[in-house]
């Protein structure tokens, strides 16, 4: 509607906001001027004038007030990818960005960003180079592996080994398999994408060896084995082995592709861990590519790696969509660098690795300091014992124990203020009790979380 056809009162309150320019010409204006660039205030102030408009056009009293810009200076300079501390007690918590890196990998990462590097220069010959080749000889070495290539992400290595190796032909997979994880991605949809045919085989809970066997065919370009990541099957169930599935396709030919997602590079020593198998297991049975993801138990950046047979795997190098799917220099620095802790036998000290692994005195002892902490801002909380996750889809069974502290009160509002305090904290509500992990925070971070939280309660009502 034009502003002719609102009534009189909304026009005259219209007509009464100032222009843009007036206010940078104000006194505030020439003050926030003082602080910020001006593209900056200038931007605050349209934000704080489309505001007022809105309201007035909803029948709302609203007229320009300096104190405004404040707050919309503030905003604007707020990054929007900003540090959060982690109260979940879930180590790979996707959400968050997944594993924290390693002093090593952010050395590696700010030594390689601020300069030149030789991404793809081989020094010595002078030559083109290739950009994989720092992590060739650790995943190698971790692996057991003759070749590798990094994407960026594990679906990305799934959709390039489905699409370059079985574009237009048969793929097959265990129903107990075609799993969708976080986001909605699914095993199917990959394969529609990738142009490839699904034949699923065996049913939910148990899929033998004789039902890969009949669904093969001149048409079938690759067997795929895909982890269950988030979920398990428990009870009555069956599944066939790579070591099986290897001892059938060998003979024929057919590549075996076993989407392992986890990124497990040695075992982890947490309940419910015992049963994951590592990278080099499902190579040493058979496969001929694993793929598997940099930023989840390996610990790394996020980056999609396969390892497998020399063969298949220059054949993904070779295909178009490799170059479209590529990692940058910053995740190949990173990776390296987590790779190098690895292979030097310091997997341990991978700080996703080391969360999870964190002992039970320690976190007991980081949860009474915390308690501390809140008591001196006048949170009463107490201190439990309770179960976590490793998370990021990975170890579904694993629930390895961690302590916390449980905030009487409004949960939901506590909780829901903490997410947008500074600094942003995110916990986890139970039985509508709010639960502050104590897993995943360091002892430098207790501090400022539990002003955070008194910061919080003093804005809920009735506190």
């Amino acid at each position: 509607m034009s502003e002719s056809g609102l009534p009189a009162l909304i026009r005259e309150r219209l007509r009464g906001l100032p222009s843009v320019e007036s206010v940078l010409v104000s006194e505030a204006g020439r003050a926030a001027l003082q602080i910020h660039p001006r593209p900056r205030v200038t931007e605050a102030i349209r934000r704080v004038l489309t505001v007022l408009r809105a309201r007035i056009l909803a029948g709302e009293g609203a007229s320009f007030s300096s104190d405004a810009l404040g707050p919309a200076l503030v905003a604007l300079a707020t990054p929007g990818l900003r540090e959060v501390l982690n109260a979940t007690g879930v180590v790979l918590h996707t959400n968050l960005g997944r594993a924290p890196l390693a002093p090593e990998a952010l050395a590696a990462v700010q030594a390689v960003g601020r300069g030149y590097s030789n991404l793809e220069l081989d020094l010595e010959s002078g030559e083109r180079g290739s950009r994989f080749a720092p992590l060739l000889e650790p995943l190698r070495a971790l692996t057991g592996a003759e070749d590798a290539l990094v994407v960026n992400n594990c679906a990305a290595a799934t959709l390039l080994v489905l699409t370059a190796l079985a574009e237009g032909r048969e793929v097959v997979v265990s129903r107990g398999e075609l799993v969708e994880i976080g986001g909605g991605f699914r095993i199917p949809d990959v394969m529609r994408q990738s142009h490839a045919t699904l034949v699923e085989v065996g049913t939910t809970n148990r899929t033998r060896r004789a039902d890969y066997e009949r669904a093969l065919s001149p048409a079938t370009a690759l067997v795929t084995k895909v982890h269950r990541s988030n979920f398990a099957l428990v009870g009555f169930t069956e599944e066939t082995s790579v070591e099986e599935l290897s001892r059938l396709c060998q003979p024929r030919g057919v590549p075996l592709f076993v989407d392992a997602g986890s990124g497990l590079l040695s075992p982890l020593d947490v309940p419910g861990a015992a049963g994951e198998p590592t990278m080099r297991s499902h190579v040493e049975a058979g496969a001929d590519l694993v793929a598997f993801s940099g930023d989840k138990l390996l610990g790394g950046p996020q980056a999609g790696i396969v390892v497998g047979r020399a063969f298949w795997v220059s054949r993904l190098r070779a295909h178009p969509l490799s170059r479209a799917l590529r990692v940058d220099k910053l995740t190949v620095a990173a990776l390296e660098a987590t790779l190098r802790m690895v292979q030097d036998g310091r997997s341990d000290a991978v700080p996703a690795r080391a969360l999870a692994l964190a002992a039970e005195p320690v976190l007991r002892e980081r949860a009474d300091a915390l308690r501390q902490h809140l008591a001196d801002a006048g949170v009463t909380a107490r201190v439990v014992r309770v179960e976590g996750q490793v998370g990021g889809g990975t170890l579904p069974m694993a629930r390895p124990p961690s302590w916390a502290c449980l905030v009487d009160g409004d949960a939901e509002g506590t909780a829901a203020r903490l997410r947008t305090g500074e600094p942003p904290v995110l916990g986890r509500i139970e039985e509508g009790r709010l639960v502050l992990d104590v897993r995943c925070l360091e002892d430098r971070d207790l501090g400022r979380l539990a002003a955070a939280v008194a910061t919080a309660r003093e804005r809920l009502p009735g506190v």
